[in-house]
């Protein structure tokens, strides 16, 4: 009879031993009970032969029977498994001592926990038991059950001892020699095992499982062929798990061989331990397909080795990222080799998986570190490598292809012998663009210079002169963005650009600005010439050549241009028919003026310069001596814009109108109401002092002295210190002297808070402050003139508070001031600048509601920038995730990906990406986190979030590798994204847990 005891491993017990003899006449005639008792325990029937062995002990005054009941009683309860068994055995032989069935007892239990399999039981009867009471026969008995029980209970050295005693036995011989060859078999001594194996002669031990063994050990001692042979041999023998191992054998041992196509079947009919398969059965059989050139099957394989940190993985990983190359999957691929370039347990594997790592970053770019640095790194650890010279061309052009110029240029400016002069050219080039679309002009500005610098190639020497030109411009450094235009027009490359295009334009607005109006009109009227295709920008050249003529006061050639203006079609007329409509004036043709002033009120109802048009249209009429229609439209104009600069000199203008019309009463109210809802302003000073002279005329001097006491802003004795004061700090502002000026400035606003020309001062002083980037010192003074309103520095002063705050981020305190220029400003740039930093104000304090409303006001507004545009598309994407609009988001982030650069682009190209998770679209998904990897590896916290779709992806689609080695490359490399990394960390988890049910390598808690 055989028992196993492992799931392959048959382990052979000794024979059944009776454990009890025939109960002799010697012991038994005097008691029929006990008789009776004796023959119902020697059929089995042990609880009823217990009931009586119990009765007889109590019940006979003889003593041998008494321990004979005593010892039959305890064994029934042995035998019927009762709690306390081995107590009431204990009993006997602490009762009994002199019995002769003491020795007996302990072997009689021992034997019994023997054959029902409770080794360790065994164990502690046997210890117990005198062998030298034993005869030989029972000792062989006895060092068989003892050695097999030390055996399966794990203490195989102690065990070998004892059926070493019984080798030679006809009885035991064989199965102990089984044994003994098995436990040297565990202990990998397969020259022993095999010599024990050999000596059995037991024709059913041989026939049941010495093939498997053998052919184990073959395998383990390289000799394939004979493993294979035993092995085939062995199968049709044996049960499921056996013949799972057994294909094992057979297929590692063809794979041994270099018979890749033998080893597939065999390989793949394997089960693995526990139902589940290690790293090394997986590269095994993905090895095999990759031999045969089946690399779909081989990355079937090869992508479940997870998380493998030594040689099989190594291999493995170089292996996968061939296969995937072979299938045209190169981001898989690009990750693979760099798996098994971070692993040294094979050098030449290393370097050769480094190479490719490197090309392939080069090609496709690299979402966890700079493609520039990668390659820099390999020729920093191969100098002497043959492919040194190509890691250099490569290295020259990835500055460029992998778009991270910031981290190119710091690498470029430790390592300038890194690259040519040419390629530094290059990469400082588009550094600076890159840093002008992001609006840093000054940096671009310095980068572009960097570029100019070591200019060898006269194509990137003639682009680098424009944008920095342009850096300058909008830094208001027009000297030098005008000597950068000229530069750029002298270049003979210059005309092959597109830039070449709009250089009339810019040099035109360039002398504009340094009022060179005569070179202005000159670059205007040659652009306007050009037959530009762009009607937005050809209808401004029509206007700022307009300008310049009407500057210079050529009013014809200005009217006749801004008829050229307002012939074209599209939005924003009304500067042109304004500016029109004010030269007529200067020809003296003040009917003509009043008509079209007249005509644009009406036609341009929303304009931003209705108030002036107003303002100017009530001036002709009291000029022309129609007073009643000119105060009318004063009137008008007070009525329709109370917060206009305008309306403090439309109250003046009344009052001067009635003053001189001897209407005094009239115009004392008009010049009251002007000190009344704008002090501090200088047309509150000028009506104070006309009404003076009204006062005078009526001889109403004290009514004067009296109103005017009450009037802070008045210092009537103080006057002529007060305009000396101010005087004094404006010469040295104008003579250029800021430091002189900002201490003059202080000085009068410190002697003079509410003085006549407190605005005017604390205007300045602010421009000089924030001239020399002390924002913070210009702060308060630009909020009060915008706090005092009405001013003509009115709402440049607003724009710079709110400039400030948003700098500063501080939209809290910016809200309230962006409101009031949206209200009040006068220039569409600064209302569209409002509306786009409220649209983020209320987006910043989750606002959303008004968000998307100020988005939608900026998108509504024509002529903007792609930029504005980007920003408000991505307000609206943003505020749409945030309320879970997806439909929304979605088709929003589809708006900025058309027209959106850098970081912006960036985040929408996630977004793209992760939509497309979200609908199942994962090799598309995939895509465009590559592109975001390749075109904005400069944007790390982005590319990081794009990894993480990037491996959600690869694990939906069945590649657990991919997603795995993505997942801890982010946990390793975004240590500054905690949110980033512990959502890796999450997914990895999943993954992990998932993979561990079928893949003994892996551990789910790691």
């Amino acid at each position: 009879m055989f028992k196993k005891t492992t799931a392959f491993l048959p382990l052979f017990l000794g024979m059944v031993f009776v454990g009890f003899s025939q109960e002799t006449k010697v012991y038994t005639h005097d008691d029929k009970d006990y008789q009776d008792a004796l023959a119902l325990y020697n059929n089995e029937q042990y609880q009823a032969a217990q009931t009586i062995f119990a009765k007889v002990k109590n019940s006979t005054d003889n003593l041998e029977t008494k321990a004979n009941s005593a010892y039959y009683e305890a064994n029934a309860a042995v035998r019927l498994n009762q709690l306390g068994a081995d107590r009431l055995m204990e009993d006997f032989v602490e009762k009994y001592p002199t019995s002769t069935k003491r020795n007996s007892a302990f072997a009689d239990v021992a034997e019994y926990y023997f054959e029902t399999g409770k080794y360790p039981y065994a164990l502690k009867w046997y210890n117990k038991v005198d062998q030298n009471a034993l005869s030989r026969k029972e000792m062989d008995k006895f060092n068989f059950n003892y050695g097999y029980s030390l055996f399966s209970s794990g203490k195989q050295k102690e065990a070998e001892r004892y059926l070493d005693k019984v080798s030679d036995s006809p009885v035991y011989g064989s199965q102990a020699k089984y044994y003994m060859g098995y436990i040297s078999y565990q202990q990998d001594d397969y020259e022993e095992a095999n010599q024990r194996f050999d000596e059995i002669n037991d024709p059913e031990l041989l026939e049941e499982k010495l093939s498997y063994y053998q052919a184990d050990m073959n395998f383990k001692l390289g000799k394939f062929e004979e493993a294979i042979a035993l092995a085939k041999q062995q199968i049709p023998k044996s049960d499921r798990t056996e013949k799972s191992e057994l294909n094992k054998i057979i297929g590692e041992s063809y794979f041994n061989l270099n018979q890749y196509a033998n080893a597939i079947p065999y390989l793949e009919q394997y089960r693995g331990k526990r139902g589940k398969w290690s790293n090394t059965d997986y590269y095994l059989l993905g090895y095999s397909y990759y031999k045969q050139g089946d690399f779909a099957n081989a990355i079937q394989q090869f992508n479940k080795i997870i998380g493998g940190t030594n040689s099989v993985s190594q291999n493995a990983y170089y292996h996968l990222a061939e296969c995937y190359l072979k299938l045209d999957k190169k981001q898989e691929a690009l990750n693979a080799f760099r798996n098994a370039s971070q692993m040294d347990f094979s050098p030449e594997i290393q370097k050769d998986a480094y190479l490719n790592y490197a090309r392939l970053s080069y090609e496709i770019g690299n979402a966890y570190e700079p493609v520039p640095q990668v390659i820099s790194d390999y020729l920093e650890k191969y100098p002497n490598d043959s492919h040194t010279q190509e890691m250099q061309e490569l290295l020259v052009d990835s500055y460029i292809t992998s778009k991270n110029f910031a981290g190119a240029m710091e690498l470029l400016e430790k390592n300038r012998g890194f690259a040519s002069k040419a390629t530094y050219q290059k990469v400082a080039y588009y550094r600076g663009i890159e840093l002008f679309l992001d609006g840093d002009h000054a940096g671009a500005s310095e980068a572009l210079q960097k570029s100019l610098d070591s200019a060898e190639d006269m194509l990137f020497k003639a682009r680098a002169s424009y944008w920095k030109a342009e850096s300058d411009y909008l830094l208001n450094r027009f000297d030098e963005a005008l000597a950068n235009f000229l530069a750029f027009r002298q270049n003979p490359m210059a005309s092959s650009t597109e830039e070449y295009k709009e250089l009339n334009y810019n040099l035109a607005y360039t002398y504009f600005k340094l009022r060179d109006y005569p070179k202005a009109i000159s670059n205007f009227t040659d652009f306007t010439d050009s037959g530009s295709n762009d009607t937005q920008k050809l209808y401004d050249g029509y206007l700022r050549l307009g300008d310049s003529y009407f500057v210079t006061r050529k009013y014809w050639p200005a009217i006749e241009t801004y008829n050229n203006a307002l012939a074209l079609s599209g939005p924003q007329k009304d500067y042109a028919a304004y500016q029109k409509a004010m030269s007529y004036g200067f020809v003296d043709k003040r009917d003509t003026k009043i008509e079209e002033l007249d005509r644009f009120v009406s036609a341009y109802p929303k304009s931003t310069l209705k108030d002036d048009a107003l303002f100017e249209l009530g001036n002709t009429y009291v000029s022309t001596g129609r007073e009643q229609q000119g105060l009318q439209t004063y009137d008008r104009l007070i009525d329709e814009y109370r917060g206009s600069s305008l309306v403090p000199q439309a109250m003046m203008r009344q009052g001067l109108v009635h003053y001189n019309a001897s209407r005094n009463e009239r115009a004392l109210g008009r010049f009251k109401s002007v000190v009344r809802d704008f002090p501090n302003t200088q047309e509150a000073v000028q009506a104070v002092a006309t009404a003076k002279l009204i006062y005078v005329d009526m001889g109403r001097v004290d009514e004067y002295a009296a109103w005017v006491k009450d009037l802070d802003f008045v210092e009537v004795t103080d006057s002529e210190l007060d305009n000396a004061t101010f005087e004094s700090a404006d010469k040295q502002n104008l003579e250029g002297k800021k430091e002189a000026a900002i201490r003059g400035y202080e000085k009068y606003i410190q002697q003079f808070p509410n003085g006549l020309h407190s605005i005017k001062a604390n205007f300045n002083l602010a421009q000089l402050y924030f001239a020399k980037g002390q924002k913070e010192k210009a702060l308060p003074h630009y909020k009060f003139v915008a706090d005092k309103g009405g001013s003509e520095y009115g709402e440049q002063a607003l724009t710079r508070v709110c400039e400030i705050y948003i700098g500063n981020n501080d939209y809290g305190n910016a809200l309230p001031y962006l409101e009031r220029l949206e209200a009040t400003a006068d220039i569409q740039q600064n209302r569209t600048f409002a509306q786009s930093n409220l649209m983020k104000g209320y987006y910043q304090q989750k606002n959303y509601d008004q968000t998307l409303a100020y988005a939608e006001k900026v998108l509504s507004t024509s002529s903007i920038d792609n930029r504005i545009k980007s920003d408000a598309q991505i307000m609206i994407a943003r505020s749409a995730i945030a309320t879970g609009d997806v439909a929304k988001a979605e088709s929003a982030y589809e708006e900025v990906l058309k027209i959106a650069t850098g970081e912006t682009a960036a985040e929408a190209l996630y977004y793209n990406a992760y939509f497309m998770n979200q609908s199942g679209e994962y090799e598309n998904s995939n895509n465009a986190v590559q592109k975001l990897a390749k075109d904005y590896a400069a944007y790390k916290e982005w590319g990081g979030k794009g990894l993480i779709i990037m491996a959600k992806n690869f694990y939906a689609l069945g590649d657990a590798y991919q997603a795995s080695y993505i997942l801890e490359s982010v946990i390793g490399n975004f240590s500054q994204y905690p949110e980033i990394v512990s959502e890796a960390k999450g997914e990895l988890v999943i993954i992990k847990a998932k993979e561990a049910k079928s893949n003994s390598s892996v551990d789910p808690g790691n």
